[in-house]
Order: C-alpha cells, then sequence, then structure tokens
C-alpha cells in the first residue's frame, strides 16, 4: 500500500566498496528509490558510536577494525515497506547462509566466502533504527514526509500539472529533435515559481 512508503538506511561495507555500482543497479532495479547517498571513511569513534549496541560483544574489536579498515557507502533509500524490503535484498547475514538459502540476495553475490561475517553491506533492522542510522550519516538532512494517495494527487494537480500541460501541447506543436532537452529548456523558462529581480 502507498502509505506504507519508508525510509531505510543501506550502507555498503569496506568489503563491497568496489562493487558498489552493479549493488546499486541491484537496489534501483528492485523498485528502491535512492534518496541521497554519501561516500566516507569511518573513524574509529564514529564506528564505535554506530554499533554502540554490540559494544559487549566478543567480536565488537574486530567489528571496529574492519569498518574502519576502508571506506563505505552510505544510502537512504525509499519505497514500500523499505526496511523489510531492503532487508529481503541483502538476504541472511552469514554469506554461506545467503548463498544456500538466497543465492539471487546481495550478500551472496558480493559477500566474502572465506569470512562468513563480511557481508558486504548493512541494513537497519527497524523503522526505529533506520530513523537513527540515517541522521548518522546525514546529519544535516531534512526530509520532508514522502506525499501518497490523496496528498500527491492533490500536489501533482496544483503544482505541477498545469505547467507541464502546456508544456507538452507546445512540444506536440513544435516537434523538436530532441523533445527531451526542448522540454527541460521550455520548463526552465516558463517556470511559475521562478523568482523575478526587481530593479530595487
Amino acid at each position: 500500500m502507498a502509505d506504507k512508503i519508508q525510509r531505510t538506511l543501506a550502507m555498503i561495507k569496506p568489503d563491497g566498496i568496489d562493487k558498489w555500482p552493479q549493488i546499486e543497479k541491484m537496489i534501483l532495479d528492485d523498485g528502491f528509490t535512492i534518496v541521497d547517498r554519501r561516500r566516507l571513511r569511518l573513524t574509529r569513534q564514529e564506528a564505535e558510536e554506530f554499533y554502540a549496541e554490540h559494544q559487549e560483544k566478543s567480536f565488537f574489536p574486530d567489528l571496529v577494525t574492519y569498518m574502519t579498515s576502508g571506506e563505505v557507502m552510505a544510502f537512504i533509500l525509499a519505497r514500500e515497506d523499505a526496511v523489510s524490503q531492503w532487508r529481503r535484498l541483502l538476504g541472511p547475514t552469514k554469506v554461506s547462509t545467503a548463498r544456500r538459502q538466497d543465492p539471487a540476495s546481495i550478500r551472496a553475490i558480493f559477500g566474502d566466502p572465506c569470512f562468513d561475517t563480511r557481508n558486504v553491506a548493512h541494513g537497519s533492522d527497524s523503522l526505529v533504527s533506520a530513523v537513527r542510522e540515517v541522521k548518522f550519516f546525514f546529519p544535516d538532512l531534512t526530509l520532508e514526509p514522502v506525499l501518497t494517495g490523496e496528498g500527491a494527487k492533490e500536489y501533482l494537480s496544483h503544482a505541477v500539472s498545469p505547467t507541464l500541460v502546456k508544456a507538452l501541447t507546445e512540444l506536440c506543436k513544435v516537434r523538436p529533435d530532441d523533445p527531451i532537452v526542448w522540454l527541460a529548456d521550455w520548463l526552465l523558462v516558463h517556470n511559475p515559481n521562478k523568482p523575478h529581480v526587481g530593479d530595487d
């Protein structure tokens, strides 16, 4: 249902950073919208903060070392049921399990078969985690609520359709060789929200 559109965090880990274009293609092919992306290298302090829930576990020091060993790519993904759909596309946490149970998943395809925990990517495990993790990687980003259903229809009919109908009508009259470029230029010139610079 349209009212279940969510945002979630996806992160490609250091062992998968060279494969990010292929992983991004899988993300888009699966129906996600990429709201934003950011490539960075985590400091030790940032990795410890991000994985703070695992601080008491024996693997925590190795996890922090691994996550700071190279760059990562963080994405904000959006779609219906984004949290569960991204985890479905990721596949099981362990690479060997992913290869057995879900061979078409990201972890099965790109995970390191020699290291079960080098599973190439991370996904938020709940909406609460998604909000926290998106804020962690994109602290300055302000996200407006995603319009759906009647709200989206009303916005499009008032803010987009009148200008777009005029543009498409004119496009059909002119029939330019490159209609996309022509349409883009027309919309720039005839944008009703374009600021007007006064003389004062």
